[in-house]
C-alpha cells in the first residue's frame, strides 16, 4: 500500500513505543521517514534497527518549540503525530507539563503542518475522550466528560485539528487509541502500562498488583492494528473519511483478570513456575472508567479498517519479543 518512494512522513515522538513501530514499518514500505523526538518518553534503543537506514533522519527536537516543528517539517508530505505525554497519572500529578506537551505542543505541529502545506495530518487521539459516558460499546459521536487532565488535552486535540480542517484546509485525521500495547513497549517506571508491566513482573516470579477487583475491562489493541490505522487513515481518497476522528480498536473487551490468566497462559510455556503466581489486588486507580469497548463500524466502513490481532494473537507475539529482549 506504497504511494509512492518520494513521500516523506514525520512521526513525532519517533522512538517512542507506537512510533518507533511506525517509523519501522514505514521504512520497510519504502518511505522516507524523518523521526522528531525529546526523549523524554522515547529511548534511543528503540531505534537501533534502523538509525543507519539510509531513508530515515533523526531529529533531536521538542514539540514544545515551535522553530524546531518548523524545522521537522520541511520537505515532508504526511506527519503522524504520536508525540504525547501520556498517563492519567501522570497528567494528574502534573497538569501543567501534560497540557504544555500535549495542547500546545500539538498546536504547534499544527501551525507547522499548515505552514509547510503538508498533505495531510494524522494524530494519535485517545479513548479517555469518552470520560464518564457508560455506553458501550463507544461510538465517536457519542463522548462524555473528561475525567483527567490528559483526557481533556487529548480532546482538545480533536478540537482543534476539526478547527484547522474547517479554517485552513488541513486535513486531519485523528485515531482514538484503545490501550495499546505490544513489541517495544516500555515495562518500566512509575506511568508503566499495564501489560508490560505485568509481563515484567510474572517474569521475575513477582505478583501482578491490580488497581480494583480486577473487573474493569479495556479493548486491548495490539500495535500491528495501530500501523493498519495509521495506514489507512494516510492513504484515505473519500472525502467522507477525511477530517474526522476513528475509534482504533479490535472491537472486543477484556477484564483485567482475564489479561492476566492470558498472560500467565502463555508466559508459562517459557517457565513453568509462572502459571502459579499469585495476583495481588488494590484500591481503584483515579481517573479510570470501569470499562471500555470500542465500535470499529467507522473505520470499517470508511477506511476498510480490518484488524488482524485480536489481544490473544496480540498477546502471544508481544509475550515472545518480551521474553526474548526483555529478560
Amino acid at each position: 500500500m506504497k504511494i509512492e518512494t518520494k513521500s516523506s512522513v514525520l512521526i513525532t515522538g519517533g522512538a517512542g513505543f507506537i512510533g518507533s513501530n511506525l517509523c519501522e514499518y514505514f521504512l520497510s514500505e519504502g518511505y522516507k521517514v524523518v523521526c522528531l523526538d525529546n526523549f523524554a518518553t522515547g529511548y534511543r534503543h528503540n531505534l537501533k534497527d534502523f538509525i543507519n537506514h539510509p531513508n530515515f533522519r533523526l531529529i533531536e527536537g521538542d514539540i514544545r518549540n515551535a522553530t524546531e516543528c518548523q524545522n521537522a517539517v520541511q520537505g515532508v508530505d504526511y506527519v503522524l503525530h504520536q508525540a504525547v505525554l501520556g498517563s492519567v497519572p501522570r497528567s494528574i500529578n502534573d497538569p501543567v507539563t501534560t497540557n504544555e506537551v500535549n495542547v500546545s505542543g500539538f498546536l504547534n505541529m499544527l501551525v507547522a503542518a499548515r505552514d509547510a502545506k503538508v498533505k495531510r495530518f494524522i494524530y494519535a487521539a485517545s479513548s479517555s475522550t469518552y470520560g464518564d459516558s457508560e455506553a458501550l460499546p463507544k461510538v465517536e459521536a457519542v463522548i462524555g466528560k473528561p475525567l483527567s487532565p490528559y483526557a481533556i488535552t487529548k480532546y482538545v486535540n480533536e478540537l482543534y485539528a476539526e478547527i484547522f480542517s474547517r479554517t485552513y484546509g488541513l486535513e486531519t485525521i485523528g485515531l482514538r487509541y484503545f490501550n495499546v500495547f505490544g513489541r517495544k513497549q516500555d515495562p518500566n517506571g512509575a506511568y508503566a502500562a499495564v501489560i508490560p508491566k505485568f509481563v515484567m513482573q510474572l517474569m521475575q516470579l513477582e505478583s501482578p498488583k491490580i488497581n480494583g477487583d480486577g473487573n474493569y475491562s479495556r479493548d486491548f489493541t495490539y500495535i500491528d492494528n495501530v500501523i493498519q490505522m495509521n495506514e489507512l487513515a494516510m492513504l484515505a481518497k473519500n472525502p467522507t473519511a477525511i477530517n474526522t476522528v476513528y475509534n482504533t480498536a479490535y472491537g472486543d473487551r477484556n477484564t483485567l483478570n482475564n489479561l492476566v490468566d492470558y498472560l500467565k497462559e502463555f508466559l508459562s510455556v517459557y517457565d513453568e513456575r509462572i502459571a502459579a503466581v499469585e495476583v495481588e489486588y488494590g484500591p481503584n486507580r483515579s481517573g479510570d472508567i470501569p470499562h471500555s469497548l470500542a465500535s470499529i463500524e467507522k473505520a470499517k466502513s470508511l477506511l476498510g479498517y480490518n484488524p488482524k490481532y485480536s489481544m490473544q494473537e496480540g498477546l502471544k507475539e508481544a509475550v515472545e519479543w518480551y521474553w526474548n529482549n526483555l529478560r
